[in-house]
């Protein structure tokens, strides 16, 4: 089933049970994925709800960080329920150590000896995680990995 079959089905639900915290984010999703498809005039498959599920979910991320460092307990609260139900649409993140492992293949792949191919690697490597790995990790352990890797290559050239 489609992940906007599956929103509208919970919708529906969470408007019969009466969770409104559900149904609120349910419908501000809802109504994201539909500004998204009059921005680009055309309807969104998987992929690119998903996108919008994790741009979603990255604002969320972004306003418990801010409601915290405010003092606002009550909104940080309401802002951790709303992320609780936009992550049960994420599919299941990678771990740090997988992540790694990944990152050491891409690397490999195209050859990558220091932090100026990290381009090359991250466009690779993030049609590889896409949904299931935060970009911040992924880069940090890009840089890790493309850094001890330059200073290996450094010091076989001594």
């Amino acid at each position: 089933m489609s992940f906007k079959k599956t929103i509208i089905e919970q919708l529906v639900a969470s408007t019969k049970a009466r969770d409104t915290v559900r149904m609120n984010t349910l419908r501000m999703l809802r109504a994201a994925i539909k500004n998204r498809e009059v921005e680009l005039q055309t309807e969104l498959g998987d992929q690119e709800v998903l996108r919008v599920i994790r741009t979603q979910v990255k604002q969320h991320k972004d306003s418990i960080r801010h409601y915290k460092e405010g003092g606002r307990n009550d909104l940080e609260k309401k802002e951790e329920q709303e992320l609780a139900i936009l992550m049960s649409f994420m599919p299941e993140q990678l771990s740090e150590e997988a992540i790694a492992k990944i990152v050491t293949q891409v690397i490999e792949e195209v050859d990558a000896i220091d932090m100026r191919d990290m381009g090359k690697v991250m466009k690779l490597l993030m049609d590889k995680v896409a949904g299931s790995a935060d970009g911040k990790v992924v880069s940090e352990i890009v840089r890790k990995q493309l850094s001890e890797s330059s200073k290996l290559k450094a010091g076989e050239g001594v």
